[in-house]
């Protein structure tokens, strides 16, 4: 114990200046974890992936494949491209293509769900982190809720998705160039994905490595970066930060996760950074709540405006879909408190009852992320 306390003393004593440092440090490495993770998954080949997307026969069935396209692909931007490929080829008509967009935007979840494990063996840290994780879930899972029998019943999404196309269709946006941060997360995995590749290994043995190397990343960076993030900002820089972002019902804090979440070009990496925010302390649930609202509204934008110029117009219908279905979604649950609090109120109970239960934690993300979706695809499909 006596040991422990000694160099639990020294890793307080580290100056704020290298304190903060060996902070990015972490999270870059925490970053490069999650685009490894992509990578691997991606390396598993397109064939199964979009086959899931091919054979939709009934919004059921587009609902829980384009969650379990969104998790094989480890990203909603990715499985949206996919999903405005289909559409403009033909594959798929637009009516089934909006409850896949909904799926994908449940399926982004699970990056910050698999990053909330990092903290399962501290058990407060892991309660705070994956309250926030749920947090996203449950959102997600209450707007599709009432948004799609909605959709199903009246078709609104399409009507003024197709609406707003016929209007925006002809002006002129240029594509949006790469976010410096991902391109920097970049550079150690394109090395470490030619390095694996050089070896010799079969496509799946390149993909079993890799994923392995991104979960450790993801899993290792976090535990640190909750533990140096909490001495960090400790004390008055915790409360300013709590302040500001809950400033005007919240939305502030929307606005920081539209900008982050456009600058970096991943509402995955933006929601699943609030994970370690919360697990340590810095910021509280309810404060986090915001910014991930608005990461679900950055994470549409890319896409948007790129459609304006490059893709035919029902690339820029499906895109729209996907930024009406998260600006509505908001706009009806967040600013009833009633309402608001439902999600927040649920993912508390759920990270408490899992913190106790360990192994549910397990069950939760298999069977919400894979086992139900897989079921739902090839039983309703």
């Amino acid at each position: 114990m006596d040991r422990e306390d000694r160099a639990l003393r020294r890793h307080r004593e580290l100056p704020n200046a290298v304190r903060g440092v060996l902070v990015l440090l972490l999270l870059y490495a925490f970053l490069v974890g999650v685009a490894l993770l992509e990578v691997g998954i991606a390396e598993l080949g397109e064939g199964f992936t979009t086959g899931l997307l091919d054979q939709v026969a009934n919004p059921l069935s587009g609902l829980f494949a384009g969650l379990l396209f969104t998790v094989l692909v480890q990203s909603s931007s990715v499985s949206t491209a996919t999903i405005v490929g289909l559409v403009g080829a033909g594959t798929v008509p637009l009516d089934l293509a909006v409850p896949m967009v909904m799926g994908a935007n449940i399926g982004t979840t699970v990056t910050n769900t698999l990053a909330a494990l990092g903290n399962i063996r501290r058990p407060r840290e892991f309660q705070l982190g994956f309250s926030a994780a749920l947090l996203h879930d449950f959102f997600k899972l209450m707007a599709v809720a009432i948004l799609l029998p909605l959709e199903v019943a009246t078709g609104w999404l399409v009507r003024s998705s197709t609406w707003l196309t016929g209007l925006l269709r002809g002006t002129e946006v240029s594509e949006v160039g790469t976010s410096p941060i991902r391109s920097a997360v970049r550079l150690p995995v394109d090395t470490i994905t030619d390095l694996v590749h050089g070896i010799g290994m079969i496509d799946v043995l390149v993909a079993i490595v890799l994923l392995g190397l991104g979960l450790g990343l993801i899993f290792g960076a976090l535990g640190m970066l909750t533990k140096n993030m909490r001495q960090l900002v400790a004390g008055g820089l915790q409360k300013a930060m709590n302040t500001v972002i809950g400033k005007g019902g919240g939305s502030l804090g929307i606005v920081v996760g539209v900008i982050v979440t456009v600058a970096v070009q991943s509402s995955s990496i933006v929601t699943a950074i609030l994970v370690p925010l919360v697990a340590a302390g810095v910021l509280t649930l309810r404060n986090a709540y915001p910014v991930t609202l608005g990461a679900n509204i950055g994470t549409t934008v890319t896409a948007l405006l790129a459609s304006l110029a490059v893709l035919r117009p029902e690339g820029l219908t499906i895109a729209l879909v996907h930024t009406l279905f998260n600006l509505v979604a908001i706009a009806i649950i967040y600013p009833v408190p009633v309402i608001r609090d439902l999600p927040l109120k649920a993912s508390v109970w759920m990270a408490r009852v899992a913190t106790e239960h360990r192994t549910l934690v397990l069950a939760y993300v298999i069977g919400a992320f894979i086992v139900i979706p897989l079921l739902g695809v090839f039983l309703l499909g």
